[in-house]
């Protein structure tokens, strides 16, 4: 496991120092190793010493690299060497130059005079008027000087009369400068400083920042300590001068190669307190305790069994709308959920309706699948938790659809087992058995027909003592049965382009029939859901169009390039309904369903999501969006989305990197239902080879925030994005 972060400035660039020494050297005393061709205008050898010397363009290429120099002398029986006049060491990409250099080949040690070193590995120049190696891991740089930048006058360095330091002890900087162009900012008069080649425990950049309403000036210095190969911790130190000091601390841990977790919790004395009242469900949160903990698991075992745990808590329902512009989740939010110690699955913001904590214990078979599950649910639209109804535990075993006894049936089933809990209201125990059969034919070879049917028997045991028309122990029995056809027809065309080679048209319909019975169930308690009567007929025609592509190797490749699906169902019990509603009409056929999805060859993605209702002739939902690339880094993402009398909203997102030292992004949300501005933010970034400064200028849910960062090639970032 390893913890990316730097420490302050002036530690920072310190450590820079004494990495290319300890790599420097390793290159010295590979010089001699190895199989050996040497070019010179002159190469003699004096038997009776026991020397070599070669003189005038001497070039000596070794299996690590090649060393030019004007002469260069060996004298084995010191087993010390010197070369001399334009020195020229280059290994592995990493670069040596000097006017003179000595070393001593069995004591590891070594003078560089006028020595200037670059390791293309952090991109670091590295020069003093004399380098020494003093021993195994001791160096010695005199008038050293360090940057990340290019040029013979870089942007800028940072320079010290003496440095020494001893790789994984501790080392010491005499008389250190930080240089801008050649303006010095700060002076060091004497640094003590770790030099690990471990990792190191310190201070991180800080993260700044000002928020004219919500927060003030924020300002937090995180501390990383490495505890040790398997285990460190980091300490946030966090003050934000209209709420007060926020702590936090995230520990992260490795038990073995498929088990690691994370452990985090924050706790601050709001001076502000969450006293706004968000609406009429939820009241006031009065008190000024703010607080949050999470804890993140996961364990593969051999065998299929697999354990995890995501168990988020946090003091209040508007935590995450006090905190939305930084908090430690949005900062280790990933969608994917792929990096070990980055794994919230939640955004952490003002919009967020409910927190959910899970546990789960899962176990594979080639034919089944156990799954234990625990939930529990924070919902922020209610005015309380009490009525939340929480799972834990569920018991669900599910058998895979496979051959049943030989014949062509095929057959599968979920079998559940939850307890529902919450402190008012209904609250019991859940058994259900889902048990379905299928029986797939082929029809004139193209049509295909899946008949299907199944029984759903339910159980519960209330454990309540809420009165009412439920009862407190009662069951379900239904079953259910349908059909689904569906043919494809398609046609295959050559196209001669540069990569794409053939498209492939495809036009498949499809109908789906599917039939519930009526079952009484007006003595089931809340916790069962409902199973509606159902007598549906659904179709659907989808077109699509896929493109086969080759590439410069040879390799094929093959791509969605359109897919179009418009799909409804008819109602035939509404169609056969007696009781009409009051304007007398039925109303069988449902909403039309239409998808629509472009992804061409290049830079441009759409997508379109309707729902129309023809009863009324409204759309009841209009969801547009559009990605544009050019595969540089510049995008732009336009989203439109409408949900009849619940959302209007426009989304706007750009980025361009086009400009030779600026990269501007632009972010607007709109909500057109209510005629407000959700987020409106700037960026800015000014960035040169070595170094780069970002300003940021954000406007949403009644607060404007600033922030800013700066970085500097091989050393960090101060501020935050």
């Amino acid at each position: 496991m390893r913890k990316t972060g730097f420490r302050v400035i002036t530690v920072i660039f310190i450590l820079l120092l004494f990495s290319p020494c300890r790599s420097a050297n390793a290159q010295q005393e590979r010089v001699l190793e190895g199989p050996v061709t040497i070019e010179a205008d002159r190469i003699s050898y004096d038997r009776e010493l026991d020397t070599y010397t070669a003189d005038g363009r001497v070039v000596i290429r070794l299996s690590q690299g090649i060393l030019k120099a004007d002469s260069v002398f060996l004298e084995r029986p010191t087993s010390t060497a010197l070369a001399t006049g334009n020195v020229f060491i280059q290994s592995n990409g990493d670069i040596l130059r000097g006017e003179r250099v000595e070393f001593d080949i069995s004591r590891k040690t070594g003078i560089v005079s006028e020595g200037r070193l670059f390791f293309s590995g952090n991109h670091l120049y590295v020069s003093g008027s004399r380098i020494e190696k003093r021993g195994e891991a001791t160096y010695r740089i005199l008038q050293a000087q360090a940057t990340t930048c290019d040029g013979e006058r870089p942007d800028w360095r940072l320079t010290g009369r003496e440095l020494n330091v001893t790789v994984d002890g501790y080392g010491t900087l005499k008389g250190g400068r930080f240089f801008v162009k050649d303006v010095p900012i700060f002076y060091i008069p004497y640094l003590l400083f770790p030099a690990k080649k471990t990792r190191q425990s310190g201070f991180l950049f800080p993260k700044i920042g000002y928020s004219r309403n919500k927060d003030g000036w924020d300002v937090e210095i995180p501390f990383f300590w490495a505890l040790s190969r398997n285990a460190d911790a980091t300490f946030f130190q966090r003050y934000m001068d209209k709420r007060g000091f926020q702590e936090g601390a995230e520990f992260r841990y490795v038990l073995g190669e498929h088990s690691f977790g994370t452990l985090y919790g924050d706790y601050m004395h709001d001076n502000k307190g969450a006293s706004e009242i968000l609406d009429q469900r939820v009241g006031q949160w009065d008190s000024k305790d703010r607080w949050s903990y999470y804890w993140n698991h996961e364990t593969r075992l051999d065998h299929g069994l697999h354990l995890r745990a995501d168990v988020v808590k946090v003091s209040d329902s508007r935590y995450f709308r006090d905190f939305a512009s930084r908090n430690y989740y949005t900062d280790h939010y990933s969608a994917a959920g792929d990096q070990k110690f980055k794994r919230i699955s939640f955004v952490g913001n003002e919009s967020l309706p409910s927190l959910d904590s899970k546990v789960r214990l899962v176990k594979d078979w080639e034919l089944y699948n156990l799954t234990l599950l625990g939930r529990y649910t924070d919902d922020f639209a209610a005015a309380g938790n009490a009525a939340t109804l929480q799972q834990y535990p569920e018991i669900a075993l599910t058998g895979i659809r496979r051959p049943l006894f030989g014949t062509p049936l095929l057959g599968e089933f979920d079998a559940s087992y939850d307890y529902y809990y919450r402190s008012e209201g209904h609250k019991g125990h859940l058994y259900e058995l889902k048990p379905t059969i299928s029986l797939p034919f082929h029809l004139a070879g193209a049509l295909q027909v899946v008949p299907f049917a199944g029984l759903q028997g339910t159980f519960w045991d209330r454990s309540d003592k809420a009165q009412g028309s439920q009862t407190k122990h009662g069951d379900r029995e239904l079953y259910h049965a349908g059909v689904h056809l569906s043919a494809e027809s398609f046609r295959v065309f050559s196209v001669e382009g540069a990569s794409l080679k053939k498209l492939r048209h495809g036009i498949k319909p499809e109908i789906s029939y599917r039939y519930v019975p009526f079952v009484r169930q007006d003595d089931r308690p809340d916790f069962v859901t409902a199973v509606d009567e159902r007598n549906q007929v659904t179709y659907a025609l989808i077109n699509t169009l896929m493109g086969r592509f080759h590439g410069e190797k040879g390799e094929t490749d093959y791509r969605e390039l359109l897919r179009l699906k418009l799909a409804q169902t008819y109602d035939i019990r509404e169609a056969r309904r007696d009781d009409l509603p009051g304007d007398g009409q039925k109303r069988p056929f449902g909403d039309v369903e239409m998808e629509f999805d472009v992804a061409p060859p290049n830079y441009l993605t759409l997508q379109a999501r309707h729902r129309f209702n023809p009863n009324s002739g409204e759309w009841r939902q209009t969801n547009y969006g559009a990605n544009l690339a050019d595969g540089l880094g510049d995008w732009l993402s336009l989203e439109y989305r409408y949900s009849q009398d619940l959302v209007e909203e426009v989304n706007l997102t750009l980025r361009t990197v086009r400009m030779k030292s600026f990269d501007i992004a632009y972010t607007v949300s709109k909500n057109l239902l209510d005629d407000q501005t959700v987020d409106n933010s700037l960026s800015v970034r000014f960035h040169r080879q070595c170094w780069d400064f970002e300003v940021t200028y954000a406007d949403s849910d009644g607060d404007r925030r600033f922030l800013f960062s700066f970085s500097l090639l091989g050393a960090g970032r101060i501020g935050g994005r």
